[in-house]
């Protein structure tokens, strides 16, 4: 990861980055050291801290806060009006909707969809995205509901479907999730 301070962001001339939604808005803020990939279109009143990466064809749309050395992967997308913390690693593929939480050192595997709509299309719902705490790992096309909040520590593996809140330092598998003690080898956080 390209991290100096005393780097300018490097964006490849096929990404968008200021992508006006209204009259008001303002251009995105992009740290130093950060690479924005070709391809990627980066919307308006985003700020992204040093160390930011994408990968190609990402989109970040308006109203996100991103920490320093988050990656936000290949064809991933992050929907608007979300907070990410430090260290956050989205893999290829990844969905992240508006009105999502996600804290430090978050892993978020290829594919990880993430929702904030109970009753899409069949009543009025206010969004709500679920809260991602420290230190959690999602796991390859694992799927986290609506206003569901995973604990600091928590693992949910590959495939899973996350219908209720997960305890902290917690494995949570299967469809729906069961949640069982977490494995040793999991225990200590994300080293990201």
């Amino acid at each position: 990861m390209n991290t100096d301070a005393d780097e300018s962001p490097e964006i490849a001339p096929t990404a968008t980055v200021g992508v006006e939604y209204g009259p008001d808005s303002s251009p995105p803020s992009i740290g130093d050291g950060s690479i924005v990939r070709a391809g990627t279109i980066i919307y308006d009143d985003v700020s992204a801290g040093p160390g930011f990466q994408t990968g190609h064809h990402a989109l970040v749309r308006e109203h996100t806060a991103l920490g320093e050395d988050v990656l936000v992967g290949t064809q991933a997308v992050i929907d608007g009006n979300t907070v990410v913390g430090n260290g956050v690693s989205m893999q290829t593929g990844v969905y992240v909707p508006s009105e999502t939480d996600i804290g430090d050192r978050v892993f978020l595997g290829p594919n990880a969809t993430l929702l904030n709509d109970m009753y899409p299309v069949r009543s009025d719902y206010q969004l709500t995205g679920p809260t991602l705490k420290d230190d959690v790992s999602i796991g390859a096309n694992a799927t986290v509901l609506p206003n569901v909040t995973v604990g600091e520590g928590a693992f949910v593996a590959a495939g899973t479907v996350v219908t209720e809140d997960v305890p902290p330092e917690t494995l949570a598998i299967g469809t729906p999730a069961v949640h069982r003690e977490l494995p040793t080898e999991l225990h200590g956080g994300n080293n990201l």
